[in-house]
């Protein structure tokens, strides 16, 4: 059974920019650089049909196709910055609940 395509409808517009705006980058970096579309799609091993989804920005195919490709054109840094280490380095570990308060009035809210 082939895979379900993304509805692009259903992305936020924010994503759907940021994937416009990467595959454009994959296709004229591909074509500055005189990179056959074959020869990309042997180094990233995508089929030629998902290089050129990914070129129109298509939300189905997968993030890591999108990176790996930036990153093998040599563009992943500019086009995908690090992280700030605050946002990722303090995760405590601990499960996320709310309290007995919050559920209690989750309830009550929902109940009419």
């Amino acid at each position: 059974m082939p895979k379900k395509l993304s509805n692009a409808d259903m992305w936020p517009t924010l994503v759907q920019e940021r994937l416009v705006e990467w595959g454009r980058c994959v296709n004229v970096q591909r074509m500055q650089q005189r990179i056959t579309a074959a020869d990309l799609c042997r180094r990233l091993g995508i089929s030629e049909a998902t290089l050129r989804r990914l070129e129109r920005g298509d939300p189905g195919v997968g993030a890591g196709a999108y990176l790996n490709a930036l990153l093998t054109l040599g563009m992943a840094d500019e086009a995908t910055p690090a992280l700030k280490p605050e946002l990722w380095r303090k995760a405590t570990g601990k499960r996320v609940r709310p309290t007995r308060q919050e559920q209690g009035a989750t309830a009550d809210a929902d109940y009419f």
